[in-house]
């Protein structure tokens, strides 16, 4: 008996000791998920939903909205793109598919749809897409998986369906119409620009836009100009930008009335923010900054005076600092 009780008094000190290890195992591996939260971008709803999306596929959903934006398309045509564009490539710039299938809508180079470059250009994808949409007769007044069939053909046609609610809170918010719902989260080396265009990786296999194909900073040279160049080839009829005044801001004046307009421009550079090495986006007395962007967008000093939805007369300017 004696033998065992000291056996016993033996094994609490190494039960101790791998307590210990275990805390301090755990301790560890929580701090090293938290550091390595993956970079993503969360759109909310008004209705309460949220949809989360990585920088890459945040990017090209804003790309579809600006487009639709620039062609002058309601929020309806820009949900079915969505929807679309979702259960195509999950939002991403493939560079295979079925048979000769490319891009986010996974148009087919063989069926008229453009060369596969152009197609894999999503600026020009979205084009397309909604240049056929445009020709599907009352599509307004149609369920989105109806509209999106008309245009694509699928061999699955109700399968865009089950993607219409988040296509909806994505369209609302990317828009401009929620004013700033959409934040993106970055990590600290995408914060000092380190990150260039094309980068983001898809799911395994997927691949990227090839250089100068994403319909933003990969096609255009960085800086002041390169900014201004993405945002005209992409919203077209966004008033043109103030004249640089240095120190690496770009701004354009946004009428009160045009509201919208503003934040969709707003938060389509926040999307882009790490191919434009963007810093801080600030409008309507709220900013995002990219060393902050875990806080989403804050009222600046000018807050008391300025609202997500200047007042009539007012013209308020959507600024982008650059790296």
């Amino acid at each position: 008996m004696a033998a065992r009780r000291g056996g016993r008094r033996k094994a609490w000190p190494v039960l101790i000791g791998l307590g210990v290890v275990l805390a301090l195992v755990s301790y560890f591996a929580v701090r090293f998920i938290r550091s390595t939260t993956p970079d993503e971008c969360t759109a909310h709803g008004l209705d309460g939903t949220t949809v989360t999306l990585d920088l890459d596929q945040a990017s090209h959903a804003a790309t579809i909205a600006a487009v639709a934006h620039e062609r002058g398309l309601p929020e309806r045509a820009v949900t079915v793109a969505l929807a679309t564009a979702i259960q195509e490539s999950k939002l991403r710039n493939l560079g295979y598919g079925d048979r000769d299938s490319l891009g986010l809508f996974q148009q087919r180079p063989s069926q008229g749809w453009g060369s596969p470059a152009q197609i894999r250009d999503p600026v020009y994808a979205s084009g397309r897409f909604f240049d056929a949409l445009a020709k599907v007769p009352d599509y307004l007044d149609l369920p989105v998986t109806v509209a999106a069939q008309k245009v694509q053909r699928s061999g699955y046609p109700e399968a865009y369906a089950q993607h219409e609610d988040m296509a909806v809170t994505l369209a609302n918010v990317l828009t401009g119409h929620d004013g700033p719902a959409l934040s993106c989260r970055v990590s600290a080396a995408m914060a000092a620009g380190a990150t260039a265009a094309g980068t983001e990786s898809g799911a395994s296999g997927e691949e990227s836009a090839p250089a100068g194909g994403n319909g933003a900073a990969g096609s255009v040279p960085q800086g002041d100009a390169g900014v201004a160049a993405a945002v005209r080839r992409e919203f077209g009829r966004v008033p043109a930008a103030l004249p640089a005044t240095g120190g690496g801001n770009v701004s354009y004046p946004i009428a009160a009335d045009q509201a919208a307009t503003g934040w969709c421009l707003a938060l389509w550079l926040v999307c882009h923010a790490a191919e434009l090495h963007a810093t801080s986006v600030t409008y309507a007395g709220r900013r995002w900054s990219s060393t902050t962007s875990d806080q989403g967008w804050t009222h600046t000093d000018s807050a008391s005076v300025a609202s997500s939805s200047p007042s009539s007369g007012e013209v308020s300017t959507v600024t982008v600092t650059l790296s």
